[in-house]
């Protein structure tokens, strides 16, 4: 089935651009040109994936995430036409999966929105041939086909990049892996992102570990990277 992806932004032209992108992608694209539309298309007829502007009337697309992330852990992708460090880690603190600053290539753009996809997936063909179960490692449990990670019992709702990165180290969890690793394997290869976005991904995923009760789920190896942490 085709991959349906929300819109939302109240520059027509950019609608009209990355709708056009997803169709020739093959991608079912559905249009809304405020925060408040989006909202409720999203609340009458749930997304794949949703496409955030951040500035936007009626709501922002910082407060359209932080309502879907009420109900929904649907991929979420910012737009923005400000390069600004703040709203960046802002947007993938509050539980955006990626960003990408205007003006974008739409070529660009449908190669992230198919990365978030894919990592969105329960079970792929290739991480099939890695990780045929779950992983049991003292408190923290990942099932890859349920795409679900938890603390000692509790579920801990991560964003499709992050629970990629926490797969990752547990499939090595004695291995320091560096940024550039972390971000190959994340976004396959094919995307780039900066050292901060990668940073915001890690402390997020260490904050919602923490309301668990872990204290401290991945370590930084300064200097280095980042390993899956003793999980006592």
């Amino acid at each position: 089935m085709n991959k349906h992806i929300l819109i939302a932004d109240d520059d027509p032209h950019i609608r009209d651009v990355i709708s056009f992108a997803l169709e020739k992608a093959g991608m079912q694209p559905t249009l809304a040109e405020d925060g408040r539309q989006a909202l409720d298309l999203f609340r009458a007829q749930a997304a794949d994936l949703i496409v955030l502007d951040i500035n936007m009337p009626e709501l922002d697309g910082l407060e359209v995430c932080r309502e879907v992330r009420k109900f929904s852990d649907v991929p979420i992708l910012f737009l923005s036409s400000r390069d600004d460090e703040i709203d960046r880690i802002l947007g993938l603190e509050i539980g955006g999966d990626d960003y990408v600053t205007k003006p974008f290539s739409p070529r660009e753009l449908v190669a992230r929105i198919n990365v978030i996809l894919k990592r969105s997936q329960q079970l792929t063909p290739s991480s099939a041939a890695i990780t045929p179960g779950e992983l049991r490692l003292s408190k923290l449990t990942i099932q890859p086909q349920q795409h679900t990670a938890s603390w000692q019992g509790q579920n801990v709702t991560l964003t499709a990049t992050e629970f990629a990165m926490l797969h990752l180290f547990a499939r090595q969890p004695t291995r320091v892996f560096s940024r550039d690793t972390i971000m190959g394997s994340a976004y396959d290869g094919n995307v780039y992102v900066s050292d901060r976005t990668i940073d915001s991904h890690i402390r997020h995923i260490r904050q919602k570990f923490a309301e668990k009760g872990c204290e401290n789920i991945i370590e930084t190896v300064h200097g280095v990277g980042y390993k899956l942490a003793n999980c006592q």
